[in-house]
């Protein structure tokens, strides 16, 4: 358990959250929509999608990743249309929630164009569907403009056998902390996976055919090999839930607990639990749910606002997914 000075020092890291991105303001639409409130506006239909899907609050909060390191929405540069875009680069390509978006700006487009950008409509909507998931509200801060570059060889993301270290040198290579990183992979208690990305760890572990991962607790095993992705090349895109099933569509400190019980789902998750520089911090939030629903939204707004293009840089698209 961390001592309370540590936690202390973590609390009083994440509470800096943005403090770079100086040109964000929260309420930053306010009278420039045509009477129009923006964030209601967003709000209203992401609520409207959630209750015919629920799922889709794990789609725009992985959206949220993928959009704040790379912008995954512009399918084609139009410099050069031979380049693949990030939104065709593989760990771009089962992104989804992109219609929920285009949804919303086709909307704020018709009630004042040019005006509200693609990536602010999309942390809104992140932020709006974790509280419908059962998190906490939390405000953001809007002004961001829209990139002006996408290419696919600018798709590098966290893989999913990482360990600890590296996850949290990726993310400490965009400004956040170890502990910022061990609340983000919080974001795995929404959503699911396919068996090809645990089959390593089930059937070649450390790179020897048939090993098992043995961080993996041996019945979770046994019920992946024997029920949910046996062996075979016709399972590897069955569904697997990165949190019990039960969980799954609910922001919650479950996917922790499961990480103490050797249960993680990707290997960078259980990984968090295998380095005592992270164990201490996933033992800290699998204890106290009142804690992650605290602190899970700081981790969100720094992650947000990382490399943000503000003022006179970038543009305001017309349409998400390509170029003006």
């Amino acid at each position: 358990m961390a001592s309370a000075a540590a936690l202390m020092v973590a609390v009083a890291v994440l509470a800096l959250a943005g403090a770079g991105a100086a040109q964000l303001q929260y309420g930053f639409y306010k009278g420039k929509c045509n009477g129009s409130d923006v964030e209601a506006v967003v709000q209203s239909i992401v609520k409207a999608r959630f209750l015919r899907e629920a799922p889709i609050a794990a789609y725009l909060l992985r959206m949220e990743f993928h959009e704040c390191v790379i912008n995954v929405r512009v399918r084609r540069r139009p410099a050069d249309r031979r380049a693949g875009t990030e939104k065709t680069a593989p760990p771009n390509l089962s992104v989804k929630g992109y219609d929920v978006i285009a949804a919303v700006k086709a909307e704020l487009e018709r009630r004042c164009p040019g005006v509200v950008s693609c990536s602010d409509i999309q942390i809104l909507a992140a932020r709006d569907a974790v509280a419908l998931a059962g998190g906490p509200s939390y405000s953001v801060r809007t002004g961001r403009r829209d990139g002006r570059r996408s290419l696919a060889s600018d798709a590098k993301l966290p893989g999913a056998d990482y360990t600890a270290a590296q996850a949290v040198a990726y993310y400490g290579r965009v400004g956040l902390s170890t502990f910022d990183t061990v609340l983000l992979l919080g974001a795995h208690t929404l959503g699911a996976t396919h068996c090809y990305a645990i089959k390593s760890r089930l059937y070649g572990y450390g790179g020897k055919p048939g090993a098992t991962d043995p961080s993996m607790d041996a019945y979770t095993a046994f019920v992946y090999k024997n029920y949910v992705c046996p062996n075979t090349p016709s399972s590897d895109n069955r569904v697997v839930f990165l949190d019990d099933q039960w969980s799954a569509l609910l922001v919650d400190n479950n996917y922790y607990k499961n990480i103490q019980r050797r249960r993680g789902v990707l290997a960078v998750d259980q990984n968090l639990y295998n380095d005592g520089s992270t164990r201490w911090i996933v033992d800290l939030l699998a204890n106290n749910d009142g804690m992650f629903h605290s602190l899970f939204p700081y981790a969100l707004v720094k992650l947000s606002e990382v490399n943000v293009l503000t003022g006179t840089k970038g543009k305001i698209r017309k349409v998400c997914n390509k170029f003006n």
